[in-house]
């Protein structure tokens, strides 16, 4: 039965790829102790070298659980707590009208966990700023500058803590508490907090780090249509805290196992983390970091429910309880941001199917 549901999802995922001729890459891991199942699957036509199950993949906005981790190790070293004012931790230029909504500054009201579950109603500056370094190869900006720029060229969307709004500013933010607190550059606390404690030795973070021990395969290419941005060096300062890791999907799983685990932060932490939660989107609720799915009567089986994260280059990070499983990939292209979803969820159905006849 194993073997039949495994070879199911390789097909699916395969014809999948085969089928979209934009695709440079594409890489699934499917896990599951319990159940007696390892995939770790590449399929492409590649970058020139072919393509390899070994291979760094940039995984965009996954990066942000990976952050949410170092902020909740550091409440539970007791540096911080998440209902902490952000400004105890940020200088008083930078926030300076840094949240003027309708006339008021709440900027003072922003806590640490506004900024973990998307609530702070700061507005995005990623997609602006992105297409600003699109369009001019010398652009540059550091962490700082991209929150400066967004203070003085965009508008929040709502008060503190009253509704979520995806946003990267938070994550910027957030990478420039843990600088402060750690008195160390950000991609240094990553290793040294998450990293190295998850045995992710081929892990590092894009334009800032190296690996551990370098993985046997190069860096996977990820692409908005048919430009690579591997190579754009602004992306170091625009996306930061908020992505930016690079990993094999072997390295991926140890840091999920660990996170499930309780190696990296306890259980309560954890617990907090998940259902510090707000709605997102039709079907989603976010908490530190973490995207979880809301089952919709006819519309979004409970099947479905699990928890993780995704990223805007199709890639997604997640761990599903009732089948002790975990689904990690990425199809390294934008044009996958929602299909990606879709295609996990389709994924949990056929790992459902043995589920329900045993």
């Amino acid at each position: 039965m194993v073997q039949t549901v495994t070879e199911e999802i390789e097909s699916f995922f395969r014809n999948q790829v085969q089928g979209d001729p934009t695709l440079k890459n594409a890489y699934l891991l499917v896990h599951s102790d319990t159940r007696g199942i390892h995939l770790n699957l590449a399929e492409g036509p590649g970058e020139g070298t072919g393509v390899s199950p070994t291979q760094p993949v940039f995984m965009a906005s996954v990066g942000k659980l990976f952050t949410s981790v170092i902020l909740a190790t550091l409440h539970e070293q007791g540096h911080l707590s998440f209902h902490d004012p952000v400004s105890r931790y940020l200088p008083p230029d930078l926030m300076k009208n840094l949240h003027v909504w309708r006339g008021r500054d709440y900027s003072a009201s922003i806590q640490i966990r506004h900024l973990l579950n998307q609530t702070s109603g700061l507005p995005d500056n990623f997609s602006s700023l992105l297409r600003m370094a699109q369009a001019d190869p010398t652009f540059a900006m550091s962490p700082r500058e991209a929150i400066e720029w967004t203070t003085d060229n965009l508008k929040p969307r709502a008060v503190p803590g009253k509704r979520a709004r995806y946003t990267d500013t938070n994550y910027h933010l957030l990478g420039l508490i843990v600088e402060h607190l750690c008195e160390e550059p950000f991609h240094a606390v990553l290793k040294r907090l998450v990293f190295d404690p998850a045995n992710m030795k081929a892990a590092y973070m894009l334009h800032y780090s190296q690996p551990t021990t370098p993985a046997p395969s190069p860096e996977a290419g990820f692409y908005i249509g048919s430009t690579r941005l591997n190579e754009l060096k602004a992306l170091a300062g625009i996306d930061f805290a908020g992505g930016g890791v690079v990993a094999p999907m072997e390295d991926l799983l140890a840091f999920m196992k660990a996170l499930t685990g309780y190696h990296l932060v306890s259980r309560d932490t954890l617990e907090i983390m998940k259902n510090d939660d707000a709605r997102l989107y039709p079907g989603f609720d976010y908490g530190y970091g973490i995207w979880k799915v809301r089952p919709i009567p006819l519309l979004m089986p409970a099947r479905y429910r699990s928890w993780g994260v995704l990223g805007a280059t199709g890639a997604y990070m997640f761990y599903h309880p009732e089948l002790d499983t975990y689904l990690i990939g990425s199809f390294n292209s934008t044009s996958w941001q929602k299909r990606s979803v879709r295609f996990m969820f389709r994924v949990i159905d056929l790992l459902s199917k043995p589920a329900q006849k045993e």
